[in-house]
């Protein structure tokens, strides 16, 4: 299926990826196609009969090409379990060395690009763009922002040691009023994060609050919208209440995360706003429906909450369907323990079950390729698309994902991913296995 030659990791050196069909990301396939990759940009993607002469290339055949794929809610956090409390109380050192290998394992199976919503991937963005790891690009907030007794607090904790932690640049940062809202953003962008997270509701993987409930006021929101813009940065929204999602949008937030009380009136308000949802319904299939429902070790308290919610979670993804919403693909995956139904690696189950509910596989795959970018705004990147010119993050597969959308969760099937042109996954007897580190 492939044809490789010794140097095919050399970033330098032009990749020509010849397919049976081209999926671009946006629009219709492409039968009997190449995407040229050359200086980290996609040269050429479209008809062989088109293409242009590249008679020093590297050369892979594969049945389908498409854009390497976007997780747009994720959390690094280097956690075995649920226990959230870890992440303040236990040592931070072996929690940076399981987020590299927890991004390792999404970048195997075809996401070159992650939208972290709380976890340590400013950090490991940091060493992927130094060259002395292999990772997605990551686009983090950093910190979770939320009101005291909120979704982002860690209940089972003293409050001066949660407020310590957000303030030593922690996973979490709590904040009530205009003046502390401003600070934690500020906070933020001194580290670099490329959007804001905020609990705009309460939530389900978190002990006193109620998901129902609204947290931050219509005010405090809009101060972390306004001081946001200012620096080209939008604001994410966890919200599964109703009033928690009226006041996010009325706020100006770009993204609306998990959304489980949308309704028509709200959703048509998206519309308008050309907001995105990020329904992570793998998070909550996992936890609370599938087979694997109370995996993890979710308290009794999460399970009775996530329990609540399950249906009218379901029934929202098909009102924004119906309403013409944007949605983009989001896991919410965050625990770092291999084989678990939410570690990394099985990222792509969020396909399988937007497909599950309603969209098509094409429209499942632009959910996670080019509608990525989308949920950034003004930092969103030319990537998610096979379009010249955009940049070369791209997998090759062995099989057809708009036949079977499951293909894109088998490593049997991948046959390469590219990263800024660079061949950093190949097969190796039907494993995708990570490429060596170039010696520069």
């Amino acid at each position: 299926m492939t044809e490789q030659q010794p140097s095919d990791t050399d970033p330098t050196q032009t990749q020509r990826i010849v397919a049976r069909q081209l999926v671009p990301g946006r629009g219709a396939p492409v039968a009997d196609a190449v995407v040229v990759l050359d200086g980290g940009s996609i040269t050429y993607a479209g008809p062989a009969a088109d293409a242009p002469d590249t008679p020093n290339a590297v050369v892979t055949t594969c049945d389908t090409v498409m854009p390497g794929m976007w997780d747009a809610h994720v959390h690094l956090m280097g956690v075995p379990d649920l226990e959230l409390s870890k992440v303040a109380t236990h040592r931070v050192e072996p929690a940076m060395l399981r987020v590299a290998a927890d991004a390792s394992r999404a970048l195997r199976m075809g996401f070159t690009s992650l939208r972290e919503v709380g976890g340590h991937g400013v950090h490991v963005e940091a060493v992927r763009r130094e060259g002395l790891v292999r990772a997605p690009r990551v686009y983090s907030s950093n910190a979770i922002l939320s009101t005291t007794g909120g979704h982002g607090d860690l209940h089972d904790l003293p409050l001066d040691l949660v407020e310590r932690f957000g303030a030593d640049g922690g996973l979490l940062a709590i904040a009530d009023g205009i003046p502390e809202v401003l600070k934690a953003v500020r906070r933020q962008l001194r580290l670099d994060a490329k959007l804001i997270k905020v609990c705009a509701s309460g939530g389900v993987l978190s002990e006193v609050d109620h998901p129902m409930h609204q947290q931050f006021s219509g005010e405090e929101l809009k101060a972390i919208v306004e001081e946001a813009t200012r620096a080209e940065r939008i604001v994410a929204a966890h919200c599964h209440g109703e009033a928690g999602i009226e006041a996010a949008i009325e706020a100006g937030v770009h993204t609306i995360e998990h959304g489980t009380y949308l309704t028509e009136d709200t959703a048509a308000a998206m519309v308008e706003r050309e907001m995105v949802l990020v329904p992570t319904r793998t998070i909550v299939d996992t936890l609370f429906h599938g087979e694997s429902a109370g995996a993890g070790g979710a308290s009794p308290r999460m399970m009775e909450k996530g329990r609540a919610i399950t249906a009218r979670h379901e029934q929202a993804i098909g009102i924004a369907m119906a309403a013409g919403v944007t949605i983009a693909s989001g896991t919410d995956l965050g625990l770092s323990v291999v084989g678990h139904p939410l570690a990394f690696g099985g990222n792509a189950r969020e396909l399988e079950l937007l497909v599950e509910l309603g969209m098509t596989s094409l429209q499942a795959i632009d959910a996670a390729t080019a509608t990525g970018p989308a949920t950034l705004g003004p930092q969103a990147p030319r990537s998610g698309q096979l379009v010249e010119g955009y940049d070369a993050d791209v997998l090759a597969l062995s099989a057809d994902p708009v036949a079977d959308i499951s293909v894109l969760r088998d490593p049997a099937s991948i046959v390469g991913v590219w990263l800024a042109g660079e061949r950093v996954v190949a097969a190796r007897d039907g494993v995708p296995e990570l490429t060596p580190m170039p010696l520069r």
